[in-house]
């Protein structure tokens, strides 16, 4: 990885960005005194040095699987630092643009004889925008900071769906969604079993868990299977598996351990009392009411995630039931294949997202960065008689924290 060209690049693009912000950050210092401003010039570049040095030891540095989170957390703050600089230098690039106009436009005049002039700093940076580029990227690096302190404030979020083919029997019906544990991100045991306190105590009917209970290995479940094992429900628990379920992220030693994993893997979803669904459904019966719940392995309309899920496998003897729930990790499913194949799926639950752990949210308004890649990211979308509900994930991955975007448990009521 480190002798890859791509990684160079890298470094050389956050070099760059580096030299660049420098400029603007100078002209914020100009009214400071002289041995004030080589501090500050000290502290700027000994920052700067420290991010990049750090980013090319990373990779050399091993962690056990608690300290993970540490790496994580490095990882998190050299990257939210690189962007906060990128975004400022996007101000100062549209100033250096008008004012490169301004001095074209400036030489052309003079050409012709005419006697306007640059007057004061001529083409010198505008301390405005240089305000205004640092303190948005101090604000952004700031809110990455903040973040860090809401990876476990799970909220809940309550959705009544109404069906007009749902049987009488199941009217009433409660369920818990939760998705994407990544239970190799946690290092807070009491705060995860916090969250699965406000699960248990919805007392749902039905819990169902759509993906990714694990980063990359089945040995991350070793420390939560005591906490996991608490979520319980009169009908069940029931869950399917998520692209990072199948070690795909590891370099393994052979195929059979990456295989091995996978079924201790899901040895770990029995040994919690989850009932997993591999490209298969089961039938619910009150009174002489039934519905269906199909689960699928993984099926993703990205090309760099998989498509382990058999939908017309998992589907096939559905058919005969009124009403049909759809676990499937990637809302992208939902889109390409449920909509156009399987349109009397009537509720489909997915997750993956997590709402890329960053964005705005406020009532009748949402927005995150993950919305350009992924066109149903978050909470409940329609479409004729069918319904998604993408969950925003249980745990964390990668940035270890949460901006806008909270860790969510689902609790549907049909009706």
């Amino acid at each position: 990885m480190r002798n890859s060209p791509f990684w160079w690049v890298v470094i050389a693009i956050m070099v760059l960005i580096d030299i660049y912000c420098f400029q603007g950050f100078k002209v914020l210092c100009l009214s400071a005194a002289p041995r004030t401003r080589t501090i500050l010039y000290v502290v700027y570049w000994s920052i700067s040095v420290a991010a990049l040095a750090m980013l090319l030891l990373l990779p050399a540095l091993q962690f056990q699987h608690q300290a993970k989170l540490m790496r994580s957390t490095i990882f998190a703050l050299i990257a939210g630092l690189f962007f906060a600089k990128f975004l400022a230098s996007v101000f100062f690039m549209v100033d250096d643009l008008r004012r490169g106009f301004q001095w074209i436009g400036g030489r052309i005049f003079l050409n012709k004889g005419s006697a306007i002039s640059s007057e004061g700093e001529g083409i010198s940076r505008s301390v405005f925008l240089s305000w205004a580029g640092t303190l948005i990227g101090t604000g952004l690096f700031g809110s990455l900071l903040y973040g860090f302190t809401n990876k476990y404030r799970y909220q809940v979020r309550k959705v009544k769906l109404s069906y007009p083919n749902l049987p009488a029997s199941f009217r009433g019906l409660k369920i818990v969604h939760i998705s994407d544990i990544h239970s190799g991100s946690f290092n807070d045991k009491q705060a995860v079993q916090h969250g699965v306190e406000k699960i248990m105590a919805l007392q749902p009917d039905l819990v169902l868990f759509t993906g990714d209970l694990v980063n990359n290995t089945a040995d991350e479940m070793d420390d939560y299977k005591d906490v996991f094992s608490q979520v319980k429900a009169p009908m069940g628990v029931y869950s399917t598996l998520g692209n990072h379920d199948y070690g795909d992220y590891v370099q393994w030693d052979s195929p059979e351990l990456k295989k091995a994993n996978l079924e201790r893997l899901k040895d770990v979803h029995g040994e919690l009392g989850w009932r997993l669904l591999m490209n298969e459904h089961i039938v619910f019966e009150r009174n002489d009411d039934r519905i269906a719940l199909i689960g699928i392995e993984n099926w993703s309309n990205k090309a760099r995630f998989p498509k382990y899920g058999d939908m017309a496998r998992a589907y096939d003897g559905a058919q005969q039931y009124a009403f049909k729930i759809l676990m499937s990790h990637d809302p992208s499913h939902w889109d390409a294949q449920v909509l156009t194949e399987y349109k009397d799926v009537d509720l489909m639950l997915a997750g993956h997202t997590h709402g890329m752990q960053f964005g705005v949210e406020i009532p009748g308004f949402k927005w995150s960065p993950v919305q350009y890649v992924y066109r149903k990211w978050a909470g409940l979308y329609e479409e004729g008689n069918q319904k998604l509900y993408v969950n925003r994930g249980f745990g964390f991955l990668g940035y270890p924290g949460r901006v806008g975007v909270m860790p969510e448990i689902t609790f549907i009521e049909l009706a």
